[in-house]
């Protein structure tokens, strides 16, 4: 088990979402983002929807009371161990009695702490997922605590194998192996981002000025930004005439402009149906650049093709199923 010595800015448990429910009128909610999630819970040797601890911007102090195999992912909050820096994207085995902190946000916002085996967190609505306004999911519906106790699960047989190979090199506090991620699959996030969308359902109806301030000028993420959507501040969007709206379904990346002409890009706990027009949808592939973006930073957005977006994702997906299958080898 592991206890929370001090919590973080927003410290929860997270997985992939909440999926099927939405039509009763509960969020997805889920990971910001799902890539470093992922990849956190395969170099550990869980499955990829396995709960992580997202922690953002400050990231908490956490005491492990039993000899754990963890992996980082995400942006880079200088993690720690008994005061000696560690590595991200990699697996690390943690000495009974360690503590991990945080210091100082060095890219990106927000790091997934991966435990193999996971954290023995009760679903509800078939997901782990803290609905933070909701009370729901997570430990006890809510951001982590002072004191906070949680518990780990079972290890998979590929975890406990990974872990058996690391016992033998524990001579101190933690170790890390030598190997990672390969460095092209590692993010680099930036304070300016190019963000790939596609024309969304009303995309049409905005003014050609729109369209073109769009993919021209800068956007920057206001400080009133959160897991819900971010706000952005920048040129106001506007439609060639008023139109009344029907509201409808939303997604995650779904870019809408409210009357006020200010965009809101809907995030992890975005509301089920929207009724603002939306302009475009981020691409998938670029969800987890997007969801690394901190209040001040800036966002650019170039116009991709629905075929282009999908031929990215899937070769996302065979550099993620090849990465899966390549610690399997190493530790059969």
């Amino acid at each position: 088990m592991i206890t929370i010595i001090k919590p973080g800015l927003l410290t929860s448990i997270q997985d992939l979402g909440r999926y099927g429910y939405q039509k009763y009128g509960v969020i997805a909610s889920g990971v910001m983002d799902p890539i470093a999630h992922r990849v956190a819970n395969l170099l550990v040797g869980n499955e990829e929807n396995e709960s992580t601890i997202e922690m953002t911007l400050i990231g908490p102090t956490i005491q492990f009371h039993q000899d754990t195999l963890i992996a980082i992912c995400g942006g880079d909050l200088s993690p720690a161990i008994n005061g000696k820096p560690i590595g991200l994207w990699r697996p690390i085995f943690v000495k009974k009695g360690s503590e991990l902190a945080f210091g100082k946000c060095q890219a990106g916002c927000r790091a997934y702490l991966a435990v193999a085996g996971g954290f023995s967190i009760q679903s509800v609505m078939e997901s782990k997922s803290t609905y933070l306004r909701a009370e729901i999911g997570g430990y006890k519906g809510r951001a982590f605590k002072k004191g906070d106790v949680i518990h780990l699960g079972q290890p998979s047989e590929l975890s406990s194998k990974m872990v058996q190979a690391y016992k033998s090199h524990l001579s101190s506090d933690f170790f890390s192996d030598a190997w990672t991620v390969d460095a092209g699959f590692i993010p680099i996030y930036q304070k300016k981002s190019a963000i790939r969308v596609l024309q969304g359902r009303h995309y049409h109806l905005f003014s050609k000025e729109s369209h073109k301030k769009l993919y021209t000028e800068g956007f920057e993420v206001s400080p009133q930004s959160d897991r819900m959507g971010y706000r952005l501040m920048g040129p106001s969007l506007t439609l060639e005439k008023p139109e009344e709206m029907i509201s409808e379904a939303v997604a995650f990346g779904t870019i809408q402009v409210p009357p006020g002409g200010d965009s809101i890009i809907l995030l992890a706990d975005r509301q089920t149906t929207g009724g603002y027009p939306k302009i475009a949808q981020v691409a998938t592939v670029d969800l987890p650049f997007l969801a690394q973006a901190k209040p001040g930073d800036q966002l650019h957005f170039t116009e991709i093709t629905h075929d282009e977006a999908q031929r990215l994702i899937l070769e996302r997906e065979r550099e993620l199923q090849a990465l899966k299958q390549g610690i399997q080898l190493k530790f059969a």
